[in-house]
């Protein structure tokens, strides 16, 4: 081959390659352009810009009186456009620039004005768009900002972007915070605000951002694309007054005790509803703080406020009545298996011999209702165990909050079931589990005639102000037991406030409290009750006893010196419940109207101006008899009513003041031209002149008032 052919086959291969090459360009553009067009196209926009989520305003949580418990407000995120359309041309903006620096920095106070001017004119060299200004600023600042120089230009000629953000808040700071709740991502929702979050939440907005230089994402419009729908408004049951009252109330008493924790539980009787619920822990020596919903959360051994549980098993199955007696044994009940002692239970106050079951009860005797119990029960421990089951002391209530510990009640069945042993031990609240809610709502049913009822936090959701969902009482049994034993039960829980336990702490002699003390020794971990020893002082009940309208269960778990509950757990139940029946008129007995009568004592008057006298009277419906023209009056009471005895007012005579008030009697005595010489305070008993006689100018009286 020559050197000519040579050169031209390298040429026409170079050639031929290069026109491949522009083919495969070609090819590949092609097929990026029509086959892969959109996959790249999104990308490139997600790129530069896209859809973020616009937090909705979250509803309201109010108090059943409409107290504000929970709510959003706004905080915004101040930015600035330094190329906004009103300041385009550098004059304008370098006129008013030191200017608005000024202002930042006496306003916020977190940058000197030269600090401010050096980033606000950095920025507008480098031409940001999206200049970061302050954070968290409130909605009362922002309107401050907004009248800043170059900011007052207006929305889009300013360049002031205020981005919202929505700031969750409790008015009243601490009370009830723990029902309130919260709601975190990825964390487990808690209280009223977790498990509502899907109503109270709202649906979000979208708004178009774009990256900008610095990776931050900026809106490309100045309006949302699409708006958020706000939340709705969530009822709840809480009464602020009492849920104020339960705090204190049980913050005082943790304090005094030194206990690890408490929980206050109020409910409505009829409805199930919970007016308050109190829970603290002891954070540091004399401070308790809200960590942990005990109230609903906390299944531990209820102790003696089970036996009510336990007599209602013996009363309705006839075993024993309340008359019955039963020999406590000096307190001491001893528990054999197979002529082997087990168990010895004992009475926290030894001594107790041969009584009825109604003093046992008062007297909350383990002895007693362990040996009843046993007696009885020890051939088919499941009779007993199935009236617990028909109680539903084995089921969660079903709250409408999260959170709900699972109750324990063992039967035959159950591993670590003890033949006599268990029973005896089940009979005082051992060997068992229950939460303080649970317990109360079978306290709550014995005061609601026998109908149990669930515990309700929650009332009604509203949007707008219209209801979209309202939550009526849910009943769980409509009779838990039979009238007789029933009216059994409640004459025994008022017997423990008024001839029990109760009565040195608990009983007011202005309305009747029924309920029952009780005293649980704490395992100690895997040690159990051989450990150091720590107990749980409770009271469940409720007010009044002759017509309840409110129940309530107090614990307090480990407190320090005395621990037994009357003295510990009772003092809590009495102060919240006497501030509670203070208040409400409607647990009052109705007032009869009283009529007029014959020698019927009317109700006292101060001597003196006769027209505002009279005024009272006739506002009180007192019938009077009017004597005389004198300004000045002496009310004297006869059995048809008030006599109006004249008092002259002259200058000539000494007038009689007996009977009237500092102000009249000086006024009378001064227009008489005497001196009067005042002694005591309330209204004149005695004057040193006798009314009458003749008045000498300048002469002293002197006016004793009492």
């Amino acid at each position: 081959m020559n050197i000519r052919t040579d050169i031209l086959l390298r040429v026409y291969i170079a050639f031929g390659l290069i026109v491949l090459l522009a083919f495969a360009v070609l090819f590949k553009l092609f097929h990026l352009q029509i086959a892969e067009g959109e996959k790249w196209r999104a990308m490139a926009d997600s790129l530069s810009t896209k859809y973020i989520d616009v937090e909705a305003v979250r509803g309201n949580i109010y108090s059943v009186d409409g107290s504000l418990l929970a709510t959003s407000v706004p905080e915004y995120e101040l930015r600035m456009d330094m190329l906004a359309g009103g300041i385009e041309k550098d004059e304008i903006f370098y006129e008013k620039v030191d200017s608005l620096a000024e202002k930042l920095s006496s306003y916020f106070g977190d940058k000197s004005r030269r600090e401010y001017s050096k980033m606000l004119r950095e920025a507008r060299r480098e031409g940001a768009r999206y200049l970061l200004i302050k954070r968290d600023v409130t909605h009362q600042e922002l309107n401050v900002v907004r009248k800043f120089p170059i900011f007052k230009l207006g929305r889009y000629k300013g360049g002031l972007i205020a981005i919202q953000q929505n700031k969750r808040i409790l008015p009243f700071r601490t009370l009830a915070k723990r029902t309130i709740g919260y709601k975190n991502e990825n964390v487990q929702p808690v209280g009223l605000e977790g498990a509502y979050a899907s109503y109270i939440d709202g649906e979000s907005g979208r708004r178009l951002v774009q990256r900008i230089s610095g990776g931050v994402w900026m809106p490309v419009n100045k309006d949302i694309e699409i708006a958020p729908k706000d939340g709705a408004d969530i009822i709840s049951t809480i009464d602020i007054n009492m849920q104020d009252v339960a705090q204190n109330a049980l913050r005082k008493q943790l304090i005094k005790s030194d206990a690890d924790h408490g929980c206050v539980l109020l409910m409505e009787v009829a409805t199930g509803e919970i007016r308050a619920i109190a829970n603290f822990t002891k954070v540091e020596e004399g401070r308790y703080e809200e960590k942990f919903n005990y109230a609903i959360a906390q299944s531990a051994e209820p102790g003696s406020t089970f036996k009510l549980a336990s007599y209602l098993a013996l009363l309705e199955d006839g075993k024993v009545d309340t008359n019955t007696l039963v020999d406590c044994e000096n307190g001491f009940f001893k528990v054999y298996n197979k002529k082997r002692l087990v168990k010895t239970v004992r009475d926290s106050h030894e001594g107790l011999k041969v009584i009825t079951v109604k003093k046992a009860f008062q007297e909350s005797s383990n002895a007693a209702i362990a040996k009843l119990v046993y007696q009885h029960y020890l051939s088919d421990g499941k009779q007993f165990t199935d009236h617990l089951y028909d109680l539903h002391l084995h089921e969660k209530a079903g709250l409408q909050i999260p959170g709900e510990g699972a109750p324990l009640i063992k039967t035959p069945e159950s591993s670590y079931w003890y033949k006599g042993l268990s029973l005896a031990q089940m009979a005082y609240g051992y060997e068992m589990k229950m939460t303080p809610l649970q317990m109360l709502t079978f306290y709550n049913a014995v005061a609601n005639n026998g109908k149990m009822v669930a515990p309700q936090f929650v009332r009604e959701i509203r949007r707008l102000g219209s209801t979209i969902e309202q939550f009526s009482p849910r009943v769980i049994e409509n009779k838990i037991c039979s009238d007789a034993t029933l009216g059994k039960l409640q004459d025994m829980l008022l017997g423990v406030v008024e001839e029990g336990t109760g009565k040195d702490i608990i009983k007011n002699p202005s309305y009747k409290i029924a309920g029952k003390t009780g005293t649980a020794q704490v395992a100690d971990g895997s040690r159990g009750y051989r450990g150091k020893r720590s107990y749980q002082a409770s009271f469940c009940g409720y007010f009044p006893a002759d017509k309840p309208k409110y129940s309530m269960i107090v614990v307090l778990t480990n407190p320090k010196g005395v621990y037994y509950a009357a003295l510990v757990a009772g003092p809590v139940f009495r102060e919240v419940a006497d501030k509670i029946y203070s208040n409400d008129v409607e647990m009052y007995n109705p007032v009869q109207q009283l009529k007029y009568v014959g020698n019927t004592k009317m109700p006292e008057s101060k001597a003196g101006d006769k027209q505002s006298t009279l005024k009272v009277y006739k506002a009180l419906g007192v019938k009077t008899y009017l004597a005389g023209n004198s300004d000045f009056v002496n009310m004297v009471d006869t059995n048809k009513g008030i006599n109006v005895k004249e008092v002259k007012a002259t200058t000539k005579t000494v007038p009689d003041v007996t009977g009237m008030g500092l102000k009249d009697a000086v006024f009378l005595l001064s227009n008489a031209g005497l001196k009067p010489v005042v002694k005591g305070s309330g209204r004149v008993i005695k004057q040193s002149v006798e009314p009458g006689v003749f008045a000498r100018r300048g002469y002293p009286v002197t006016i004793e008032l009492n």
